[in-house]
């Protein structure tokens, strides 16, 4: 019988107890990883070594289906016009990455990484404001 690797227990834990503002930037930061991996398969000229082209098809793929999963997840009816937005980023994100990957574009690849890693910092902002206390709120009630 195989021994469950403890980490990946921890990962498994911590996604299933997470808050909805800490799944969307597991979700970006997922996606930064990815875009940031396929970059870095590059040489400097632009140019792609073979031994590579098959990593770097993963790296699209993975962020494209992070991407997918960060579409589906928006609230069109609740969300408005920042829903709306959003979807259009994502629709953009995939055109860009569909070429880059057909393509082994780096300009597409470092565009739409940049503009994700903006959203994932705003994002990060956003769930870590949203989990912090107020300052109405206590934490521990020490009065007796």
């Amino acid at each position: 019988m195989a021994l469950n690797n403890p980490y990946s227990a921890y990962q498994k834990t911590g996604i299933n107890t997470a808050s909805q503002g800490k799944l969307v930037v597991l979700l970006y930061e997922g996606a930064v990883k990815q875009l940031a991996l396929a970059s870095s398969l590059f040489e400097a000229d632009g140019s792609m070594k073979a031994k590579n082209i098959e990593a770097y098809g993963k790296a699209v793929a993975k962020a494209k289906n992070i991407i997918a999963e960060l579409e589906v997840s928006l609230d069109m009816e609740k969300g408005g016009d920042i829903a709306k937005n959003l979807m259009s980023l994502y629709v953009f994100f995939n055109e860009q990455l569909m070429s880059a990957a057909i393509n082994r574009d780096k300009s597409k690849i470092d565009t739409v990484h940049k503009m994700m890693k903006d959203l994932c910092e705003s994002w990060q902002k956003i769930a870590a404001t949203a989990s912090a206390p107020k300052p109405t709120e206590k934490l521990i009630n020490i009065q007796g």
